[in-house]
């Protein structure tokens, strides 16, 4: 059996969800970070970790390569060394580019298809609608995330903590999506590719911000924090910016072209199971 190469740069949150998903028999996975002292992930020993960036850093060509590491000054910094890792990409790799849903800007609530217009706001949004044309014209797969959630980064986290605060705005409404569910999609990329394609990586159902705290303070068996109105809740610029985007997003073409179908279609079925596995361990 032949053992395909993944590699990817910027081994976070949803790259380590997707290691865990690919088989170990079939893979071998290599991430990148920044701390020379670090070669392993403790929680998956099947990975071996990179220092990046390193000028000694020599990539080895890989069948699929994943991109998650944020965009600033207007490029992908995995892009900008493109000449030094291009052992890295063969006529044949997969390439996959995390962005973000911050690219449609405001709709008002209406919802976001991946053909919608791009009107990114803020700084980062735009950085990333760059690096997604960028990466896109040497046909990488572009993957808009909105809000990742999954064990240890949740609402329970923010509850336990004592600073999440429920801030009302009306008519605001957000989506979201399981790291398990985007680990999926991508996985199922992988296998069925489309070199220039963008898929939306979102949950079935948007809701409000603060029923997402609601339940789960009802799941934790506490009450919710107060309920503040948006003009009275003094927030700092960058959640200002958050509250002044009101989209849908829809995840129609990954579940035509990919057969995708979300194991959690609503936080309703994801927080219990957030809740299930932190009882377990």
């Amino acid at each position: 059996m032949t053992v395909r190469t993944l590699m990817c740069f910027g081994y976070g949150y949803t790259a380590k969800y997707l290691a865990k998903n690919v088989s170990v028999s079939k893979w071998k996975i290599i991430g990148t970070n920044r701390d020379p002292e670090t070669n392993f992930d403790p929680e998956n020993k099947n990975v071996r970790l990179l220092t990046w960036p390193d000028p000694q850093f020599r990539p080895p060509q890989a069948d699929a390569v994943l991109i998650s590491v944020p965009p600033n000054d207007k490029t992908c910094p995995v892009f900008a060394q493109l000449d030094q890792l291009k052992n890295c990409f063969g006529s044949k790799t997969w390439i996959g580019f995390l962005s973000s849903t911050g690219v449609y800007g405001d709709l008002g609530g209406g919802w976001a298809f991946e053909e919608t217009p791009i009107k990114p706001l803020s700084t980062e949004a735009k950085n990333r609608a760059i690096a997604e044309r960028q990466w896109q014209d040497i046909g990488a797969h572009i993957f808009r995330l909105p809000g990742i959630y999954g064990p240890g980064r949740s609402t329970f986290d923010r509850i336990r903590s004592g600073k999440s605060r429920r801030i009302i705005k009306q008519g605001q409404i957000f989506s979201r999506a399981h790291v398990e569910d985007i680990a999926d999609l991508l996985a199922r990329s992988i296998a069925k590719p489309n070199p220039g394609r963008i898929y939306n990586v979102a949950d079935d159902v948007p809701c409000s911000p603060q029923e997402l705290i609601e339940h789960g303070a009802k799941l934790l068996g506490v009450d919710p924090p107060p309920a503040v109105a948006f003009e009275d809740a003094g927030l700092p610029l960058k959640a200002q910016r958050f509250y002044s985007e009101c989209k849908r997003i829809s995840n129609a073409r990954a579940k035509s072209e990919l057969g995708w179908r979300p194991k959690y279609p609503s936080y309703r079925e994801g927080l219990p199971a957030i809740l299930q596995a932190e009882t377990s361990n």
